[in-house]
């Protein structure tokens, strides 16, 4: 943003588009305002401006913008508060008068986004949180602008073919409780404001089946993971254990989990002459974070399933679909982009992922410090990604 830029934007008034503050400590009031400007209750379809360092007056505060402020407004993208993950840019603009930190927000495509389980929207230049025939626009506009194939409904599907108690429980952690307790809406209403179910065509959306369907793979055969464990490192051996783990994605989860305690053993390492301590062969978090990643980003049109396959010498997850967006073999991991929005968002609601854009750098360091060869990341030809993990040699 250019000076000239600035000027203007400070010179207009406060709008459903502009917010303009001095404060750099409430970050409440800032994550509302990204929610509020992602889900742009006024369907202009451009983008809202945030400006940190400008007084009610339309004057320059003079204020010093550091680059942990920065940050802390970088972090409101990633630290999951934000649901789903909002498209955003952070920058310093240096004015004669003093420095303005600006937060531009892009409108959302996949509308209604939540801060800590709430709606949040600009009516004029005033703060709301949407009443239920709000929340219900907004999930109509979605059924229009949904590109994501997560986001898009499945035509052959029906409510009564997702677990109803699932989404109950679910709903439970990613709306906020005042809001559940005052709740008035019907059930497709419900599960369109969480991006399950596209209400104009009625008909559940594919993560909503992937969710929590009562059998999921009948509508996507390729939503499974094959599990196979070999006793030596080819892939020719037959395997000593096989499975197709399938069903909703907790249910998926859960199991997964179980085998890969299973195949993680411990035992003694070396420290010195002296000395010696428990090891795994794996740090069970680290596959664990490397899982979670293939379940976010594989492609879940391709009917080709996710590989877990365990060698005697490494462990290899193979998931179709290649890296997405503005993500490359140069930048990844560095650049994060989501093809499955709604099932990232899912993964955070349910505590499975922490942070957004972590989980591949974190496996990185856990299997460092585990003394493991670090992974190797594979595109293949075609379009499958995967992950060659070593087993850590005994000292």
């Amino acid at each position: 943003m250019t000076q000239i830029d600035l000027e203007q934007l400070i010179r207009d008034t406060e709008s459903d588009r502009l917010e303009k503050t001095v404060s750099t400590t409430d970050t409440a009031k800032f994550s509302e305002a990204v929610c509020a400007f992602a889900n742009d209750m006024g369907n202009h379809r451009k983008p809202g401006y945030l400006l940190v360092g400008v007084n009610d007056n339309n004057t320059i505060a003079g204020m010093q913008i550091t680059d942990e402020f920065l940050r802390t407004l970088s972090d409101l993208r990633s630290a999951g508060n934000i649901l789903p993950q909002p498209a955003m840019t952070v920058e310093k603009v240096v004015m004669p008068a003093g420095e303005v930190a600006v937060v531009t927000v892009q409108p959302s495509d996949l509308p209604p986004l939540r801060y800590k389980g709430k709606v949040h929207i600009r009516v004029g230049p005033r703060k709301a949180v949407a009443n239920e025939q709000e929340e219900r626009m907004l999930a109509e506009r979605r059924s229009v602008l949904a590109k994501t194939f997560d986001a898009t409904p499945c035509p052959d599907a029906k409510v009564g073919d997702l677990s109803i108690p699932s989404f109950v429980a679910y709903r439970q952690q990613a709306v906020a409780p005042d809001v559940i307790e005052a709740n008035h809406r019907d059930l497709e209403t419900q599960l369109a404001s969480l991006r399950f179910f596209n209400s104009t065509i009625n008909r559940p959306t594919n993560a909503g089946l992937i969710l929590f369907g009562k059998n999921p793979r009948f509508f996507l055969p390729g939503n499974y993971i094959q599990f196979l464990r070999f006793p030596g490192n080819s892939i020719t051996d037959v395997p000593s254990d096989q499975a197709e783990i399938s069903g909703d994605l907790s249910t998926v989860i859960r199991e997964l989990e179980l085998r890969l305690k299973a195949i993680i053993t411990t035992g003694l390492s070396k420290v010195s002459s002296l000395q010696e301590k428990l090891q795994p062969d794996y740090p069970e978090w680290a596959i664990r974070e490397l899982l979670m990643n293939a379940i976010m980003h594989r492609d879940y049109s391709s009917n080709s399933p996710i590989k877990f396959y365990v060698f005697d010498d490494r462990i290899e997850i193979h998931n179709p679909g290649g890296l997405f967006g503005e993500s490359n073999p140069g930048n990844f991991p560095d650049v994060n982009a989501y093809r499955n929005p709604t099932i990232a968002e899912a993964l955070k609601t349910l505590g499975y992922v922490n942070r957004y854009g972590y989980g591949v750098k974190r496996a990185k360091a856990l299997l460092k410090e585990n003394g493991n060869p670090d992974p190797e990341f594979k595109i293949t030809e075609s379009g499958t990604f995967a992950v060659i993990i070593p087993k850590r040699k005994k000292a």
